[in-house]
């Protein structure tokens, strides 16, 4: 029972430090969401989907050394992939994708997935301070 109330404590901290809500899935993965606010446009129609804003982050299985697999995947402006991707690197997070979701999107989004093998609370700082060069 400890070991659940800290890792709850852990990925609290984690959301916390990302700013979004975080909670432990049934298989026990931490999971933070939250969502950027940029007005997009799919076919001609406004949209506030989920779908199209997220930014999520998660970690699991916190090793004897306090490190665990990181994941996280944020959506885009075309004009803000080179500089978090610079960020992102030069944090030793590894880029792992940057790809587009939908068609007919205006303005374009860009959705980039990104990983690491560490501490989840340096990945969470890691990224909240990458992140300082995205628009809001």
């Amino acid at each position: 029972m400890s070991q659940r109330i800290s890792r709850n404590r852990l990925c609290q901290e984690f959301a916390r430090i990302l700013g979004g809500q975080g909670s432990i899935t049934e298989n026990g993965v931490c999971l933070v969401q939250k969502f950027r606010s940029i007005r997009f446009r799919i076919l001609g129609r406004p949209t506030r989907s989920p779908l199209v804003t997220p930014q999520f982050f998660t970690f699991e299985d916190v090793d004897s050394r306090g490190r665990a697999l990181n994941l996280g995947e944020t959506v885009l402006l075309q004009e803000e992939i080179n500089p978090l991707l610079t960020e992102l690197r030069k944090r030793d997070i590894i880029v792992t994708a940057v790809h587009n979701h939908w068609l007919f999107e205006e303005p374009r989004a860009m959705y980039m997935h990104f990983e690491s093998i560490e501490p989840p609370l340096d990945f969470a700082r890691k990224v909240r301070s990458a992140f300082r060069v995205l628009r809001g």
